[in-house]
């Protein structure tokens, strides 16, 4: 497991996983389920996109003003408000105009409807971007430094059994094979932020 998927799962369990599956209307099991693919869906997005030009500098310097890791530290608060974090606008420039479809290939890979799938990305993207935040923070990382380590957590995550094909496939929403086309357009929107 990765480091940014190892700190949240770590605080999306007992009380936390449960006020988000009571705030969503789902079970316990399946809000953690949907937080276990959801993280490593969006870092593997943000790995991507830190390895396009000037993607690096863009994502560094939107963790740098917004996500410093407080987030990890109340993470009931959090899923009490998920709004207030701004999930929705963290989804609109990591994933562009793909979102929809990677809200429903999490649906399809979770059994949700697509509306409590995208819930369930809005709710952890802000709790990825802190754990970003904190891990830049601390290891005092420049943006190159910055993509090493998301590379480094996209290879963690390609050693796990099944996970590449799992997020190829959730990535890969216009089923031609190939992730690269739709983390291409996926990237438009993440680096275009003002």
């Amino acid at each position: 497991m990765n480091i940014i998927s190892q700190m949240i799962a770590q605080r999306v369990a007992g009380a936390a996983a449960g006020q988000l599956a009571s705030r969503l209307g789902i079970s316990e099991g399946t809000a953690q389920t949907a937080v276990q693919l959801a993280v490593p869906l969006l870092v593997e997005a943000l790995a991507r996109n830190a390895s396009q030009p000037g993607g690096a500098d863009a994502l560094h310097e939107a963790v740098t003003r917004d996500h410093d890791g407080g987030i990890l530290d109340n993470i009931l608060g959090h899923f009490a408000d998920p709004s207030a974090a701004n999930g929705a606008g963290i989804l609109s420039h990591v994933l562009g105009d793909r979102q929809p479809a990677v809200a429903n290939n999490l649906a399809q890979a979770t059994g949700l409807d697509q509306g409590t799938a995208g819930s369930v990305l809005e709710a952890v993207a802000p709790l990825v971007m802190g754990a970003v935040g904190r891990e830049q923070r601390e290891q005092g990382l420049d943006p190159s430094g910055l993509a090493q380590f998301l590379g480094g957590q996209q290879q963690a995550q390609a050693a796990q059994p099944g996970m590449m094909g799992m997020l190829s496939s959730m990535l890969d929403s216009n089923n031609d094979g190939s992730v690269m086309d739709d983390i291409g357009r996926l990237a438009g929107g993440f680096f275009k932020q003002g």
